[in-house]
């Protein structure tokens, strides 16, 4: 069975006493394996690395600021940054702790079981520089249909969306994969991750995740 591996390096890198150190039940280490969902892009294309967060926790245990700090460039980024943020509220913080203080979380995420061992490096490398041009061209795909739904329609530019979207692999097979992704984050009580890719699924051109968006985004 292929896996996804997430290890969790050196902990909290926390300059301060360890009994003065804020805790979450099982550790940081144990939600983020149960919680990773690893991202579309990064899996197809095999990326993999660390990834450092920065970031505040209030009294009440809430996530105040969160911040990459060292990436890889692609939607690792993101999800790793969602992780962190996943955890707010559930943080116990002692009493006496600096909420000023900046914690920094290196996280490594690998992949096992999927074909990647073999993979050429400058491929991979070639991957998360394409990630920045495919994120423009979803943009335009996007603002599209958000004029659309503003009215403004442009028929010339129609065939041009819809042949990018046919670049781009923008399909019912891949809109369904981003809807399942969405379902794993509600039952992980991330709304709003969730809520934004029901809303990229509708500015795809597609209605797959309406009754969702009117469901769980109002």
């Amino acid at each position: 069975m292929s896996k996804l591996i997430l290890i969790f390096l050196l902990g909290l890198s926390l300059q301060i006493n360890a009994q003065q150190r804020p805790t979450i039940k099982n550790g940081l280490e144990s939600f983020v394996r149960a919680n990773t969902i690893y991202p579309m892009y990064a899996k197809e294309n095999c990326i993999q690395g660390n990834i450092e967060v920065a970031f505040k926790i209030n009294k009440e245990g809430k996530i105040t600021y969160a911040g990459i700090t060292e990436g890889i460039g692609a939607d690792l980024d993101a999800e790793a940054l969602r992780l962190i943020k996943l955890t707010s509220g559930k943080w116990t913080v002692p009493a006496g702790y600096d909420t000023t203080f900046l914690i920094r979380s290196p996280m490594k995420f690998s992949l096992q079981d999927f074909g990647c061992e073999q993979i050429n490096p400058g491929s991979v490398g070639l991957a998360i520089k394409q990630y920045n041009d495919d994120m423009a061209s979803f943009s335009k795909i996007a603002n599209y249909y958000r004029n659309i739904e503003k009215g403004i329609e442009n028929f010339i530019e129609e065939e041009k969306i819809i042949a990018l979207k046919n670049e781009m692999g923008v399909d019912d097979d891949y809109l369904t994969k981003k809807i399942a992704i969405a379902e794993k984050k509600i039952s992980q009580g991330d709304l709003q991750s969730a809520c934004e890719d029901f809303k990229f699924v509708k500015y795809m051109g597609s209605t797959k995740a309406d009754k969702l968006l009117a469901k769980y985004c109002k």
